[in-house]
């Protein structure tokens, strides 16, 4: 059994050495496995860096990481795909973990888990972000989200789909693009919770935070267009992230009130503000018992995730098309 290991790299001469070398250790028979590398039109030094190891190397002009990744699904010979990033180190099990679920012949992708050893404490609040997450997905024995930081699929399903696509520009929900898609045609996606990559990159300051959400949501409204139905729930988003986003809108579009009616636009503030306070607790208490200063400024970066995410979401939904 042939398994195709595909990663996407551009301007990552920071970071590229340590994601191959992780991959050369897996614990799977090194015959088992073919490594690719595509280089997406990097401007610094990775090309150099990535013909230091013995692994394929691909080479187009920068058109994003979908359409690297699909170019690295069309060379590849193995039965299975697995796609990691250039910034994430994977453990030695990690291939293996991956491809277990596959013993499962109704199961066509898998995905893996985020861990990171960042010291910066805005990461370490958004790893504890990806662990409610994890938890709501390890519950489930079908899931409808995959993540190409660990991401594998069966490759003749993956072809007949055509992949990513590639009018996402950027590494931001192509994979969940892909993702509804299959789960719109009934397709078995699982989680592998021990199949781990640790990465380098969580973003580490509030303004890198709070560029990304702003990302992730304009994105994300651009796919739910496509899926709509996912809107209202899916594996992946906690729904109380729904709720603390309107919340927080509705504090936002309430307050200009109160310069013409304080007597009743008070309580409905005060009220609001309650509400995102409950519904920050569950996420806090698990803060707390992980990472005490994470916990301590958790509602405060919450209301920041909310504000920026729904700010993303407002573009999103006033763009016209893909």
């Amino acid at each position: 059994m042939l398994v195709s290991i595909v990663v996407p790299a551009y301007n990552a001469e920071t970071t590229i050495v340590a994601c191959l070398e992780a991959l050369l250790r897996q614990s799977m028979p090194p015959q088992d496995l073919e490594i690719i590398v595509v280089n997406d039109g990097s401007t610094d030094g990775t090309m150099a860096l990535i013909d230091q190891f013995p692994v394929r190397s691909l080479v187009q002009s920068n058109q994003g990481p979908a359409a690297a990744r699909n170019l690295g699904a069309a060379a590849a010979q193995g039965e299975f795909l697995l796609f990691t990033d250039a910034d994430c180190v994977p453990e030695p099990g990690w291939t293996a973990a991956m491809i277990a679920p596959f013993r499962d012949s109704q199961v066509v992708a898998v995905k893996g888990a985020y861990r990171t050893r960042q010291a910066a404490l805005v990461a370490r609040f958004a790893q504890i972000e990806f662990e409610e997450r994890f938890a709501m997905l390890a519950s489930l024995a079908s899931i409808d989200m995959v993540d190409t930081y660990a991401a594998a699929y069966r490759r003749e399903i993956f072809l007949q789909l055509h992949g990513f696509d590639t009018r996402f520009p950027v590494a931001n929900n192509e994979d969940t693009e892909l993702s509804y898609r299959m789960a719109a045609r009934g397709m078995k996606m699982v989680f592998a919770p021990q199949a781990i990559v640790y990465h380098l990159r969580h973003p580490d300051s509030l303004v890198r935070y709070a560029r990304l959400k702003f990302s992730r949501g304009y994105w994300r409204m651009i796919v739910y267009k496509q899926y709509p139905g996912k809107m209202l729930r899916d594996s992946y988003t906690p729904q109380s992230l729904k709720l603390q986003i309107f919340l927080v809108y509705a504090f936002l579009l309430l307050c200009p009130w109160l310069l013409l009616w304080p007597v009743a636009m008070i309580p409905v503030i005060l009220f609001t503000l309650l509400g995102f306070a409950l519904s920050v607790v569950p996420f806090t208490k698990a803060a707390l018992r992980r990472d005490l200063p994470v916990g301590l400024c958790a509602p405060v970066l919450l209301a920041v995730r909310a504000g920026v995410l729904g700010a993303g979401a407002i573009l999103g939904v006033l763009r016209t098309k893909l």
